[in-house]
C-alpha cells in the first residue's frame, strides 16, 4: 500500500527530519516537501528554489526547506469539524494590564507624532496534548479559505497556522499582493460587516504604504476596490494590488513588502523600534512570511488546441507564493504558544484592542481544544 503524504510526514517526525505540509486557500490538495538531512539552509542566494520560512525581523536569516522529496494528498473539504467559538480563554489580569499599558504608551507616541500606527502583539502559552499532525488536521478541517501549514525542523522548531494574507504571489513577472487590515468577529446572519472610520483609515494607510514601497520596482500598478473577506470567525478588510515586476526585482519586491504596516506600523523604522522596545519578547516567525519560492511551472507556447504541431514547445516559468504568518501556533514540548496582535492608531481604545487579541486567539485555540 502506498504511503500517504500524512504518513510520510509522521515518518519524518519519527526520524527527526524537516518537512512542511500545506494547503492553499479553497483547495483540497495538501502539498508535502521533505528534506533528507537536518541541515539548516538559508535563503541567501538569488533564484534559489524551496519553501521559505522567514522571521518578522528582516535582518535575521530566512530558512529554506529543501525539497528532496515532494508528495501530495487530498483533504476532503466536506470533512470539516465544528469550530467552537465558545472556547474560553482564562482572563489573565496581568497580561491584560500589560497589553493595555502598552497600547496607552503607543497612543502617546502617536499623539506626539513620532508614529502614525504600530502593531502590538502578545503571546499566550497553553497546555497541549495533541500531536502536530492532529492539530494540522483540525486546521485543515476548520479553515478552508486560508493558507494552512505545518512546518517542522528539529533544530528550528514546529509551527502551524492558517493565514488569509498573501505577501506576494508571482507568475513570471506578473505579481499580486494585498493589504489586509481591520478585524471584526462574524455575527450570526451577517453577510457584510459595518466598518468604523478607524478600521477604514487603517486599511488605507496600509494600502498607500504598499503602493509607494513598490513604486520603483514595478510597473502597471493596479489597486482594487477594498472588500470584506472572511477568515474563520473573523472579518478583515482587503485590497488587492497587481502589476508587473522588473526582471531582477523579486528579492527587491519582497524586501520592499516585508514587514508591511499591517504587521509592523508606520513609519516603518520608528514602529519597528517601538515594537522592539515595548513588546517584551521576540516574535520569531510570527508576522514573518512563508511559502513557495522560485518554483517552476510549465507553460506551452501553443494556445490553439486544434493545432498540435507546436505543442512540444514549452517554457518553464518561475512562480512564488508567499503568505504572511498571521494566525499561528508554535509547539514547544507539551506547550503551545499562540501569537496575536492588532494595529494601534489614534482612534484605538486599549480595552477594545485587548478584546481584539482575545477574539483572534480563539482562531488557533479552537484547533487545540477540538
Amino acid at each position: 500500500m502506498a504511503v500517504t503524504v500524512f504518513e510520510f510526514a509522521q515518518q519524518q517526525l519519527n526520524n527527526k527530519l524537516p518537512f512542511v505540509l500545506y494547503r492553499k486557500p479553497r483547495e483540497s490538495l495538501v502539498h508535502g516537501h521533505f528534506q533528507n538531512s537536518t541541515e539548516v539552509f538559508k535563503n541567501d542566494t538569488p533564484n534559489v528554489k524551496g519553501f521559505v520560512f522567514a522571521p518578522f525581523n528582516s535582518n535575521e536569516d530566512q530558512i529554506l526547506l529543501r525539497s528532496d522529496l515532494e508528495m501530495t494528498g487530498l483533504f476532503d473539504l466536506d470533512m470539516r469539524i465544528p469550530t467552537s467559538l465558545e472556547t474560553t480563554i482564562l482572563e489573565d489580569a496581568l497580561a491584560k494590564k500589560k497589553h493595555e499599558a502598552c497600547v496607552n504608551t503607543a497612543l502617546e507616541h502617536i499623539q506626539s507624532g513620532s508614529i502614525k500606527k504600530v502593531v502590538l502583539s502578545r503571546k499566550i502559552m497553553v497546555a497541549n496534548k495533541k500531536t502536530c499532525l492532529a492539530i494540522f488536521n483540525n486546521i485543515l478541517a476548520s479553515y478552508s479559505t486560508a493558507f494552512c501549514y505545518l512546518w517542522y525542523h528539529p533544530i528550528i522548531g514546529t509551527w502551524l497556522g492558517a493565514t488569509p494574507e498573501i505577501l506576494l504571489k508571482t507568475s513570471g513577472l506578473a505579481f499580486t499582493t494585498m493589504s489586509l487590515a481591520g478585524t471584526q468577529t462574524c455575527k450570526e446572519n451577517e453577510s457584510t460587516p459595518i466598518w468604523s472610520k478607524k478600521e477604514l483609515e487603517e486599511q488605507q494607510l496600509v494600502t498607500a504604504y504598499i503602493v509607494a514601497a513598490l513604486d520603483t520596482n514595478v510597473e502597471k500598478l493596479e489597486v482594487s476596490e477594498t472588500e470584506s473577506v472572511n477568515a474563520g470567525h473573523l472579518w478583515h478588510l482587503r485590497t488587492k494590488i497587481t502589476g508587473g515586476m522588473n526582471r531582477t526585482a523579486l528579492n527587491a519586491t519582497i524586501k520592499a513588502l516585508h514587514p508591511t504596516p499591517a504587521v509592523c506600523g508606520l513609519p516603518l523604522a520608528p514602529a519597528r523600534t517601538f515594537i522592539a522596545d515595548h513588546e517584551g519578547y521576540s516574535r520569531e516567525f510570527y508576522t514573518g512570511f512563508l511559502g513557495e519560492l522560485n518554483f517552476e511551472e510549465e507553460q506551452t507556447r501553443n494556445k490553439n488546441r486544434k493545432n498540435q504541431e507546436n505543442s512540444a514547445y514549452r517554457t518553464l516559468k518561475k512562480r512564488s507564493e508567499l503568505y504572511v504568518n498571521l494566525r499561528c501556533i508554535q509547539l514547544i514540548g507539551d506547550k503551545a504558544i499562540i501569537y496575536v496582535g492588532g494595529g494601534i492608531t489614534a482612534a484605538s481604545n486599549p480595552t477594545d484592542e485587548w478584546q481584539e487579541t482575545v477574539q483572534k486567539a480563539k482562531t488557533m485555540l479552537s484547533v487545540l481544544c477540538n
